[in-house]
């Protein structure tokens, strides 16, 4: 029986080697009786995972609310970050713990299917997805479609407007949304989209019931989460933590430099941070105090001998190539801003003057955007001038910092797709 402050909690078992439904539910042995499904999980306080952190029950509440007998849950485990391999790892272990959750919600909201989307280049994770859904079909004669789709993999096809643009028979680009939350549809009919890390968090709820769930962290954030960490590592891995752990904790369980020179959090749109500030704990609220957050479960680790500016500019100029192109802020302003870093990068004698520039695109862009993705670029720029303002000023004098000269790269940043197999830089 799995003890309520016991870890690992969604990643029990042998990594990489998924359970067969036998061993999940031997494994995940139900230990209570919930008898109002969505009552839990509001008294659980489960949020979504996938970056957002929105409370999953409010979600589900305005999902219920909703007319007609066509609804879906859509699982989203794209994970476009290249920084972050939560959901694979999960998927990889306990993919009927995701499928649970996701069969709850769909319980709760009224849906008669379960859409599981994996980045078609993930082949994978899709082997063993479709071996669980394959497990549960040959148990049952009833119960809602499970249905794996495989969209392309790019950094915006896992927002979830531009998922669900996608499952519409169009191309993975989000939509401008400028109320949320709102309610997405599938051919008509409203859908709840949930990360997969999300879903296996809902399923311990349905399993064990909210009082169990709450054994573990914050008063505002409890439960478990995933953290992929990469960078300054022995090798990246993906560890399960309680919310609130701290960050040197964090580091330590992954076999991470004890003393980076800074930390980018959340992902590629994410903040940087410095390396002083190992002492708050992992979760929004600590967080919150210097300007940054969760975010999607990434901690990127810059080890003493990298440059922040060049690592930044890299992950500019990847960000701006993998723009949906939709509007003037990314088609032509995130270019410009990654023209701008590569002559401040390369501490060129005009290095100042795109400094300069930048600071101005930075204000004229930001908030601009058809999607949030030039403002998670902007964030990702405003922390490194800031954590790294001593680097940019020796690159503006035309003094490369320390690590400028380094060729060692902490950030993984895709320079090409090719036939859907991905080239790391």
């Amino acid at each position: 029986m799995m003890r309520a402050d016991d870890l690992p909690r969604l990643l029990r078992g042998t990594p990489g080697t998924p359970h067969t439904l036998d061993e999940h539910n031997s494994v995940f042995a139900t230990t209570t009786s919930i008898p109002s499904p969505l009552e839990e999980l509001e008294a659980a306080g489960v949020f979504g995972r996938g970056g957002a952190a929105f409370p999953t029950a409010r979600k589900a509440r305005l999902l219920r609310s909703q007319r007609g007998h066509h609804k879906s849950v859509i699982v989203n485990a794209m994970e476009g970050e290249p920084a972050s391999h939560k959901d694979a790892a999960l998927l990889s272990t306990n993919p009927h713990l995701v499928i649970d959750g996701a069969e709850i919600l769909a319980s709760i909201i009224g849906a008669r299917r379960v859409v599981i989307c994996v980045a078609r280049n993930n082949t994978r994770v899709i082997a063993r997805v479709t071996k669980a859904i394959h497990e549960r079909e040959r148990r049952r004669s009833r119960g809602v479609d499970l249905v794996l789709q495989t969209p392309p993999w790019r950094y915006v096809a896992g927002e979830e407007s531009a998922l669900v643009h996608w499952l519409n028979d169009n191309e993975s680009l989000p939509q401008y949304r400028p109320q949320r939350p709102n309610i997405l549809h599938v051919n008509g009919h409203p859908v709840l989209v949930d990360n997969a890390e999300t879903c296996a968090n809902v399923a311990l709820v349905g399993r064990f019931g909210a009082e169990w769930y709450r054994a573990l962290g914050t008063e505002r954030h409890p439960g478990s989460t995933l953290v992929s960490v990469t960078g300054a590592v022995e090798r990246p891995t993906v560890i399960e933590v309680a919310v609130g752990t701290p960050l040197r904790s964090v580091l330590s369980l992954a076999n991470a430099d004890p003393a980076p020179q800074a930390l980018l959090l959340g992902g590629y749109g994410g903040t940087w941070i410095s390396g002083e500030h190992l002492e708050l704990t992992y979760d929004n609220e600590s967080l919150a105090s210097i300007g940054a957050s969760v975010g999607a479960g990434v901690v990127a680790v810059l080890g003493r001998e990298g440059c922040g500016v060049v690592e930044t500019e890299r992950v500019v100029r990847w960000m701006a190539n993998e723009s949906a192109r939709q509007c003037g802020p990314c088609a032509f302003g995130l270019p410009a801003m990654g023209e701008d870093l590569a002559q401040m990068s390369a501490a060129t004698r005009d290095a100042k003057l795109a400094h300069e520039r930048l600071i101005e695109r930075c204000a004229e862009i930001m908030g601009r955007g058809a999607c949030h993705h030039p403002d998670g670029v902007i964030r990702l720029v405003r922390s490194a001038l800031d954590v790294f303002a001593e680097d940019f000023a020796a690159h503006d004098r035309g003094e490369a910092c320390v690590g400028a000269g380094s060729t060692r790269h902490f950030l993984s940043v895709p320079r090409l797709e090719h036939e859907g197999e991905l080239i790391w830089e």
